[in-house]
């Protein structure tokens, strides 16, 4: 069914005014009730925010694995792991430097890493079973609680950006006013991506752009839509905590939870071909392992660090498609990528790391 031009215009600007309000209402919502329930914003960011953006993916992958096309629902998770690390980190942290906390350098991203791992792993014979899914599922509900536990026994339930936002009254009854909030943001992100997504793809088929380039960037980055304004709604907003507990609590919830439910309703399992064992999931495992020297370097992401996160999401998606239309550019952008750009980065990284270590001593 064709859509006309101004309806498809009119969808992506309402579509994009959706994901505004609805992210401001989640962050917003988020921060006040972490302050209500004496939970760090981080913990918030890495669980209610985290899995909430990540519902898109979710409702994606279920409707893959029960239609008889569970491919779809690992590559989203690939995919959106990909883009969350290397897009929306990097667009954050080019608007407002993230400090990381020290939950997650020790925690959160070491899982994220271990988890990455795992998923392969349990993917080399070739099927993600449903064995593997009650696994992954069981691990998130582990994950879920210790984290909350934590934040509790800690005493972190605040922010500089959230004390003085509830108090008396607002103890008693704000709780649920600020999760009102939370779903109607989340509820508004829904179906503002939608919308987006389904304008964009509109967009692209009258201006001729072939199925196969909107399939890898239109459609992989759709999914991942709310991530991206939450995360830079809560930047702008100081909620720093929540901008990366989003991303990294995304990652991780994709994984167990996705990836997780996903293996459980597919009747026969999620295959997983060599192709995806042999480069895109070792991909999303080097751009997981990415976050931990950056975290790790002053816990910071500076300007200068997210700019390199972009420029290797530009570059990944560019290989994609050369990779997908056989383009005869193909052999020297690899060769250029793997024998220049990937060993200079990583030569700066390690670098970067040991100097940081040999400061810290001397201090």
């Amino acid at each position: 069914m064709n859509v006309p031009c101004f309806v498809s215009v009119i969808l992506f600007v309402a579509g994009l005014i959706l994901l505004i309000i609805g992210a401001e209402a989640l962050v917003r919502g988020a921060s006040r009730l972490a302050a209500v329930l004496g939970i760090s914003p981080l913990v918030i960011g890495l669980t209610v925010v985290a899995f909430g953006t990540s519902s898109p993916e979710l409702a994606v992958s279920i409707k893959s694995a029960l239609s008889g096309q569970a491919s779809i629902a690992l590559g989203n998770v690939i995919g959106s792991n990909i883009f969350n690390v290397l897009f929306i980190l990097g667009l954050a942290a080019l608007i407002v430097p993230l400090v990381a906390s020290r939950q997650l350098v020790r925690l959160d991203v070491p899982l994220m890493i271990a988890l990455s791992v795992f998923a392969l792993i349990l993917s080399l014979d070739g099927i993600f079973s449903r064995i593997d899914g009650f696994m992954m599922v069981a691990g998130l509900f582990i994950y879920i609680w210790f984290s909350i536990y934590q934040s509790r026994k800690e005493g972190i339930g605040t922010n500089d950006a959230s004390e003085g936002l509830v108090t008396g009254k607002d103890k008693k009854s704000g709780w649920i006013k600020n999760i009102a909030m939370v779903l109607v943001g989340l509820a508004l992100l829904v179906l503002g991506s939608k919308w987006l997504v389904e304008s964009a793809v509109s967009f692209a088929t009258y201006l001729g752009i072939s199925e196969l380039v909107v399939g890898l960037t239109i459609i992989a980055a759709g999914t991942s839509l709310p991530e991206v304004v939450t995360s830079v709604i809560a930047a702008i907003r100081g909620e720093r905590d929540i901008a990366i507990g989003n991303v990294v609590g995304s990652n991780i919830f994709n994984i167990m939870g996705v990836l997780g439910f996903a293996g459980i309703v597919a009747p026969a399992g999620i295959e997983v071909s060599n192709a995806v064992i042999g480069f895109d999931m070792p991909v999303m495992i080097a751009v997981a392992f990415a976050c931990l020297p950056i975290f790790f370097t002053g816990g910071m992401i500076s300007r200068q660090e997210g700019a390199l996160l972009l420029g290797y999401y530009v570059a990944y998606t560019l290989y994609l498609i050369l990779a997908a239309s056989q383009h005869d550019a193909l052999p020297k952008f690899s060769a250029i990528m793997l024998f220049f750009v990937i060993p200079l980065t990583v030569f700066t990284m390690f670098t970067v790391v040991l100097i940081e270590i040999r400061i810290r001593k001397n201090q």
